[in-house]
């Protein structure tokens, strides 16, 4: 693939007369970690929403891989291999861990039937599948606990385990460290650099841990009022002096 594996044009939200986001546009190489950082208000979340598929665009193109995506629906952006997990937990707090991370394995499957009665021991396969991004993720140890049993850093393990069973190529994450403790943090950031440097899936986040995200990110893009205010790798952020005076406050 020549071309960026996601491409972002014009994109623009409003609501009513209020613009939330502004003509952005957005590039993103494949296999790369690419983070998008403001203050609040910058139109963060509603850019990750218009680009998932969760809000419509009022103008612009979404396309991955070359393919327009801007039309379908968050269902379909899933079976295209866009997956997204979000600020606030998302999980089936009554469910085991294995439970939780099997039924998004089965939401995603292409060409399966949902079926949340349904024995997935008898799917050894599906089992099998489940049971690989539980170790990955730390929580194998945990498959028969309640999800509402965990500490909250477990519980945003186990939300990155629910993204990956649909077999992403491109993930959106959103604030992946909010709230976590150092262990967990030290814990994503290096399962991060391991999802995009070992299995090459792209890695889209916000993220405000600017520790986190000045190591990880390949490009960092920066928010302002709706705008693209800056774009580049994070040295270059780092010493740009308008995201100085509005983001780091200096």
């Amino acid at each position: 693939m020549n071309g960026p594996l996601l491409s972002a044009r014009s994109i623009t939200v409003s609501y009513g007369g209020f613009v939330a986001v502004d003509k952005v546009d957005l590039d993103i190489a494949e296999g790369t970690i690419h983070t998008v950082i403001g203050p609040n208000g910058a139109g963060k979340t509603t850019f990750f929403n218009a680009l998932s598929g969760l809000v419509p665009l009022t103008a612009g193109e979404v396309f991955l891989d070359g393919q327009a995506m801007h039309r379908m629906s968050a269902a379909d952006r899933v079976r295209l291999g866009v997956a997204r997990s979000f600020q606030i937990t998302n999980l089936f707090f009554d469910l085991t861990v294995l439970e939780n991370v099997r039924l998004a394995f089965q939401a995603g499957a292409p060409h399966s039937r949902f079926d949340i009665f349904s024995d997935c021991s008898k799917d050894r396969k599906s089992l099998a599948a489940v049971e690989e991004i539980l170790i990955d993720l730390a929580l194998h140890r945990l498959s028969h606990a309640l999800a509402g049993t965990l500490s909250h850093g477990e519980q945003r393990r186990l939300e990155l385990a629910l993204t990956l069973a649909s077999k992403p190529r491109i993930v959106f994450l959103d604030e992946p460290t909010a709230g976590m403790g150092a262990e967990d943090i030290e814990f994503t950031r290096l399962f991060l650099r391991r999802l995009a440097g070992e299995r090459n899936i792209t890695v889209v986040m916000i993220e405000h841990n600017m520790p986190l995200v000045m190591d990880v990110s390949d490009v960092i893009t920066v928010l302002q009022q709706g705008r693209k205010l800056a774009e580049g790798a994070p040295a270059f952020i780092r010493e740009h002096a308008a995201v100085r005076e509005a983001y780091l406050g200096e």
